[in-house]
């Protein structure tokens, strides 16, 4: 590889990053090309970022230590907090040793058993960290999650009775609970809800427009068309009011049930019947609640939702963006139906190694990002070709869910399991696909930078 150039110190950082990849396989112990190009990807962009000479520089002025050249690739505040670097450094250190070792003659049969032992601790020992890290960081009592699943449901209940005396020609199915909250997916705390307001539309009035068909042409973002105007002109639909350009607007929707809920209802006496303090989170494009006691905090989110026959289509501005008239095409209750159903089939433990990568992505202020949905989608795919699911497996899947996840941010497309032609990564920045990727290059070798709480 060839980084002559404008960097700084290129003779240096050309020579760590052919001995990192050259050591690659050695010091990871696993193979293809997925691992390998990300970490190559990722060392190249972030050097390029960190090396670049500003405009103010003197073109000669160089560092003095190929190995402080390394150190530019720390230049991400993110990566240095969580000491990557350091963790590759001190692999590559222990797999040249051990290499050094395995070259005496007479260590070559001695030592075999020793390595093969220590292979099966280390799987052991991830299997009880993982077991360990669930328990103490991932599961939620049952008191938690039923305490504030009643809270959800309570405010659900005065927002229902409160849209039926305010608008009560509004045609709205029963509002309910839905998220990870209701089908056991939460994890670390229960501090997040989805209450669903279903607009109750007419079939032969309204339909539903796939989003390749749209202008936009995006997947995800569908249209609702008011259809047979000829036969059932404008104001024979109750929603033909929010509608712009001949198509229902989810703009309008969000901002008639913000003014109706959010602006109107009386959250101080709400607060006092209920004995917690429920307000209104100002300053989003989501309906959004918190509510506030003395042990805990909740966070609703009001969802308006739009299904006709299996579809269902979500009001989310803050996905949307600035299209008023695009609705969100939700897969999330057929994604998590299949994964029920695929852990009743075999009583696989699934559910429980989406729910510790979802408590690691959280903790992480890097891997953030990747939401309940990614890994849902990761965990379906990789069910379509490992079919062990069985609690002796679960480190192998966990590691193995790892290296999937590599595989698609080196690529930067996630298919969605139910949609091919959704790709999940579509709105990932290249910086962030790349400090993504190289946390989890290092975590193949070293879980414990992932276990952490």
């Amino acid at each position: 590889m060839d980084y002559r150039g404008k960097r700084r110190g290129e003779d240096g950082i050309a020579a760590v990053i052919d001995f990192l990849l050259a050591n690659a396989r050695l010091v990871l112990g696993v193979g293809g090309a997925a691992v390998l190009g990300i970490a190559t990807l990722a060392v190249k962009r972030l050097i390029e970022r960190a090396g670049r000479t500003p405009d103010d520089e003197k073109p000669d002025q160089k560092t003095v230590d190929g190995w402080e050249e390394l150190s530019l690739v720390s230049a991400s505040p993110k990566l240095l907090k969580k000491g990557i670097e350091g963790v590759v450094m001190k692999q590559i250190a222990a797999a040249a040793k051990a290499q050094k070792e395995q070259s005496k003659p007479s260590s070559n049969v001695a030592e075999k058993p020793k390595t093969e032992v220590k292979r099966i601790q280390l799987c052991l020992s991830l299997q009880e960290r993982l077991q360990q890290y669930y328990q103490s960081h991932v599961a939620l009592s049952v008191e938690d999650v039923s305490q504030a699943q009643q809270q959800a449901l309570d405010i659900c209940t005065e927002i229902q009775g409160f849209l039926h005396t305010k608008h009560p020609d509004m045609p709205l199915g029963e509002m309910h609970l839905g998220g990870s909250l209701l089908d056991d997916l939460q994890v670390v705390a229960a501090d997040h809800a989805c209450l669903l307001v279903p607009l109750q539309i007419e079939s032969m009035l309204w339909k539903l427009i796939p989003g390749e068909d749209t202008i936009l042409g995006k997947p995800q973002f569908w249209m609702v068309r008011r259809i047979n105007l000829e036969y059932f002109p404008r104001g024979r639909s109750f929603w033909d009011k929010y509608m712009v350009g001949g198509y229902l607007s989810s703009k309008m929707i969000i901002e008639v049930l913000n003014k109706s809920v959010m602006e109107t209802m009386n959250w101080p006496s709400l607060s006092n019947t209920l004995e917690c303090t429920v307000r209104p989170v100002m300053g989003s494009q989501e309906l959004k609640l918190e509510i506030q006691n003395q042990h805990s905090q909740l966070y609703i989110n009001i969802l308006p939702t739009i299904r006709l026959d299996d579809t269902v289509l979500t009001a989310q501005l803050e996905v949307t963006g600035s299209f008023d008239n695009m609705w969100f095409h939700s897969l999330y209750t057929s994604e998590t139906a299949r994964l029920s159903e695929l852990d009743a089939e075999d009583h696989g433990l699934r559910k429980q190694c989406l729910k510790t990568l979802k408590a690691v992505c959280r903790n992480s202020p890097t891997l953030r990002k990747l939401s309940g949905g990614h890994l849902t989608n990761v965990i379906l795919h990789l069910s379509e070709k490992e079919y062990d699911w069985t609690e002796a497996a679960l480190a192998d899947r966990f590691q193995q869910a790892i290296t999937e996840i590599i595989g698609y941010l080196e690529i930067g497309c996630l298919p969605s399991y139910f949609k091919q032609t959704v790709n999940l990564l579509s709105d990932f920045s290249e910086e962030e696909i790349d400090e993504m990727g190289f946390m989890l290059y290092c975590a193949v070798s070293e879980p414990e930078i992932l276990l952490q709480p």
